[in-house]
């Protein structure tokens, strides 16, 4: 079925159709779902109420323009995965009591330089997924507009209703973190 045949099938509500939508999409959309969220159970949480809100955008939308199905199913949920973290209040707001600098540390954290601990390259993707789910949420949240979905940051900012310099400073944390939390994971796994 071709895109815009889906589209008018969805928008129809036909159950055929959004069973053929969510086994195509399901896998794309698990995985963002695990990376914006702490847990596998927030994971799957979000995914099916994401599933049914883009759903319903689609079928609200009688007059929507939409080339590629499957880039639309990504957009929405992304926007879904953001209101749902930020839904958590308790968890989204302790982001301000994080600081980026450990004063016990002489390690340098900065990405953008060879790290003899980290190779990338080889890095397994539970190492990285698990290290993104530690993150607290508003870091996690740009991290993964803005390195793994290439969101600019000024689109971030507006997705997550905040101003650019939060967006940026929380990137910086974001990263400082990741790179800690990949070296912590890995002397883990080499004990």
């Amino acid at each position: 079925m071709s895109s815009p045949e889906l589209i008018a099938a969805l928008q129809k509500n036909d159950k055929a159709a959004k069973k053929s939508a969510f086994d195509t999409y399901y896998g794309k959309l698990a995985a963002i779902a695990n990376r914006y969220c702490k847990s596998a159970d927030q994971a799957e949480e979000v995914l099916n109420s994401g599933f049914n809100a883009c759903f319903l955008k689609l079928q609200h939308q009688r007059n929507l323009s939409v080339s590629d199905i499957g880039l639309f199913f990504e957009k929405e949920f992304i926007v879904e995965c953001i209101a749902f973290v930020k839904s958590i209040r308790s968890e989204y707001y302790v982001s301000s009591t994080v600081h980026a600098t450990d004063v016990t540390t002489t390690r340098n954290y900065n990405l953008f330089e060879n790290n003899e601990l980290i190779d990338f390259n080889h890095l397994d993707t539970d190492v990285l997924v698990k290290s993104l789910q530690q993150m607290v949420p508003s870091q996690r949240l740009i991290f993964n507009l803005h390195v793994i979905d290439g969101y600019s940051l000024a689109e971030a900012a507006a997705l997550l209703e905040s101003s650019e310099a939060t967006v940026k400073s929380n990137l910086e944390k974001a990263r400082f973190n990741f790179q800690k939390n990949i070296e912590k994971s890995l002397k883990h796994i080499k004990a």
